[in-house]
């Protein structure tokens, strides 16, 4: 399965104005710290990779205020086109963060870099739409959705779509992930 990308800089509270002009569907709000890993037997920035644990909790309306932390392992494939953030994607659930990190650390995977942000979900059509705040970088709007290969052209001109009818400039798209505006950042 691939997962299809349009990601951008927005000032939230316009967009929101949009979503609710759109009657978007509200879906809720997270809070997420995502540890990338540098593996040992090749360079995942040299390959276009990520590989990850993701910790999540829910912060919205809804959310207990005991609410556990769930947890999560990706593996994401390079790009793999030019015009969007497309790429195969891999992820899988596991009951305890902390023990896959170990795992993980006695296999010889190192942690790079947490990557910290609060996210909100509206639903727009077949699309999710989300609210980024991310630690250190500021205001992000991603829309997204799964696809076959033979849809991802398609989904991507959909996901173009619902970015201009937020009022927004696809050929603002930031085709760098989170981890990689950081690191650059840092440099």
């Amino acid at each position: 399965m691939y997962e299809v990308e349009l990601k951008v800089r927005a000032d939230h509270d316009d967009v929101r104005e949009r979503l609710a002009a759109l009657d978007a569907e509200e879906l809720g709000g997270v809070a997420q710290a995502d540890t990338y890993y540098d593996a040992p037997h090749r360079d995942f920035a040299e390959t276009d990779e990520a590989f990850r644990i993701r910790r999540e909790r829910r912060t919205d309306a809804m959310a207990d205020e005991d609410a556990a932390e769930t947890a999560k392992v990706t593996y994401k494939g390079p790009l793999v086109e030019a015009e969007s953030k497309t790429r195969e994607e891999f992820e899988t659930g596991v009951d305890d963060g902390e023990t896959m990190a170990g795992v993980l650390e006695g296999l010889g995977f190192e942690p790079a870099a947490v990557v910290e942000k609060q996210r909100e979900y509206f639903r727009v059509d077949e699309y999710t739409v989300v609210l980024d705040d991310v630690d250190g970088l500021g205001e992000f709007v991603e829309v997204e959705r799964e696809a076959e290969e033979s849809e991802v052209e398609s989904v991507r001109e959909g996901a173009t779509a619902v970015l201009r009818e937020l009022g927004l400039d696809p050929d603002d798209q930031i085709r760098t992930s989170y981890l990689g505006l950081l690191l650059s950042k840092r440099e």
